[in-house]
């Protein structure tokens, strides 16, 4: 066991790390279009804000940061679907201000940002946001989900071994109970950190009503109110070894799948129709094969204890079937394209957990088509190595949890290339003319361009030509040019556009207004990958 618990140390540690690192920019909803525009410049004050995002969101946090510094809460808004509209105080100055935003998405997970954007025109220092983080916070929630999947895998898991195995040996029972209560110690460092997280708090302000607040009013809410009465009734099945137990037992098992597919990215992803039910079918499938894992180990110390792992070995491939399934679809969903299991955070993680679901099946399959038969002849050096190979499994099911538990703090490929398709825009801003100019997608390939213009005015500009030339020097490419298109709504367009690397491009325009006037706007756009 020695090694198996340094391979835990080590992960743990690792972990610990990549949390502390972990950058506020991970998001699981993207923000798609919001008005004013980040970076507009507009001649009056808005009489409302509008964020719109890639799944539905729950507000948390508004403020508004005006050109003195002064932030002020909003607290009027609707939200429509995926829409959030926010009132607009009434007395905006002139000058740069700044929309601080973070919301809950549908997955539980917060998201934050902000936007600026200018009325009249822009200040001369523009005031930003400031953005606590609390390295802290997230140990803690991660410490918390991964003590709350312990508690379903091994204890709810142990407490099912009595449904689809056999009766759970006496001296089981007491780990057993011991990971049930690890479950329930859990839940409030769970809740409270992701209150924490939520409203960008740390740890010192987990005694804020706010905080337990934005928790429970969260999709995790749901996954710890369930997972918590799903770990109560295991405890109380534990105590009833009779029928009642047993269909206690089975609540409980069902629980666990209910429990986690409430909440996460997993989940709330699309199809929903298939998403939610894998992740049910995911959950009870490793809750039942991580859980029985204990029990079997403490069945196979008397000699006659073989009729437990030979129905397991009988039934266990039913079970691991459903995993593997279930799994396969939602990895289908969230990472779509296989070479994000090499390039983003979520399939480096999927990837660890795939090599250690790998090595665990490996070990399985040595158990059952190699030493099932020669325990149940009675070779004692066998019933051994099992019991050996068994506290090794518990080990390698216990990192998985562990690497699982990191997802929350990992957007799925799938909302990066939400957030990818969304468009890079840059406003240019001089007294004879100005110019929003929108390329979609913002990132690295074809382009497609939009500029509006206006005058020093704010009113339409009349052009009747206009010329695009994108650059990035530092890359060695000179300018691309092209003719845009005058639209029917008064916009220009480009369409056969490609950028071939990302960065920071610079962006000129050249304005024919009359036969003898040329005005000439140019600004720089960062382009992602």
């Amino acid at each position: 066991m020695t090694r198996q618990f340094r391979l835990i140390l080590i992960l743990l540690g690792l972990a610990i790390a990549s949390l502390t690192t972990a950058g506020q920019a991970l998001a699981h909803a993207a923000l798609t279009k919001t008005v004013p525009a980040d970076g507009a410049v507009v001649s009056s004050a808005p009489g409302e804000f509008s964020l719109s995002f890639s799944e539905p969101v729950s507000p948390l946090v508004l403020n508004l940061i005006g050109p003195d510094g002064t932030s002020r809460p909003l607290t009027r808004f609707t939200l429509s679907d995926r829409t959030l509209t926010i009132a607009a105080p009434s007395d905006l100055a002139n000058g740069t201000h700044v929309l601080s935003w973070r919301v809950v998405s549908e997955d539980g997970h917060p998201v934050g940002g902000s936007v600026l954007f200018s009325v009249g025109a822009p200040s001369a220092a523009q005031p930003a946001p400031i953005v606590q983080t609390d390295p802290a916070v997230r140990i803690a929630l991660w410490l918390g989900k991964l003590g709350l999947y312990l508690g379903l895998a091994f204890g709810i898991g142990g407490a099912a071994f009595i449904v689809w195995v056999a009766p759970l040996p006496a001296t089981a029972r007491r780990p057993i109970a011991g990971f049930l209560a690890l479950g329930l110690l859990s839940v409030p460092v769970a809740l409270a950190a992701q209150g924490l997280d939520a409203l960008a708090l740390p740890l010192s302000g987990a005694l804020q009503a706010a905080v337990w607040q934005a928790a429970t009013t969260s999709s995790f809410g749901r996954t710890v109110l369930i997972a918590a009465l799903a770990l109560l009734v295991a405890l109380i099945a534990l105590a009833q070894p009779n029928r009642s137990g047993r269909m206690l037992a089975i609540l409980a098992w069902l629980g666990t799948g209910a429990a986690l597919a409430a909440s996460g990215h997993a989940s709330a992803a699309e199809p929903q129709f298939l998403t939610r039910p894998a992740v049910f079918l995911h959950a009870v499938g490793m809750a039942g094969w991580a859980g029985a894992l204990l029990p079997l180990a403490f069945a196979l110390r008397p000699p006659d204890g073989a009729q437990a792992l030979q129905r397991f070995s009988r039934r266990i491939p039913v079970l691991l079937l459903v995993i593997l399934l279930s799994g396969a679809a939602l990895a289908i969903v969230q990472v779509q394209h296989p070479q994000a299991l090499l390039t983003t955070p979520y399939g480096l993680v999927l990837t660890g957990k795939l090599t250690l679901v790998t090595a665990l099946i490996g070990l399985g399959a040595f158990n059952r088509y190699r030493l099932t038969e020669a325990v149940v002849s009675g070779r004692a050096s066998a019933r051994r190595l099992l019991v050996r190979i068994i506290a090794a499994e518990i080990a390698i099911i216990v990192a998985i949890l562990a690497v699982a538990a990191l997802w929350r703090f990992t957007p799925p490929p799938r909302a990066i290339a939400a957030a990818m398709a969304q468009p890079a825009s840059v406003h240019i801003h001089t007294n004879k003319a100005m110019a929003d100019i929108s390329l979609t997608p913002g990132r690295a390939g074809p382009v497609t361009i939009t500029v509006s213009l206006l005058d020093g005015e704010f009113g339409p500009l009349a052009a009747k030509e206009l010329r695009l030339a994108l650059s990035r020097p530092e890359a060695g490419i000179e300018p691309i040019e092209r003719q845009a298109t005058k639209q029917a709504d008064g916009s220009w367009q480009i369409g056969d556009l490609t950028l071939p690397v990302a960065g920071r491009w610079t962006v000129e325009l050249e304005i024919l207004v009359s036969d003898f006037e040329m005005i000439r706007l140019k600004e720089t756009v960062e382009i992602r990958p």
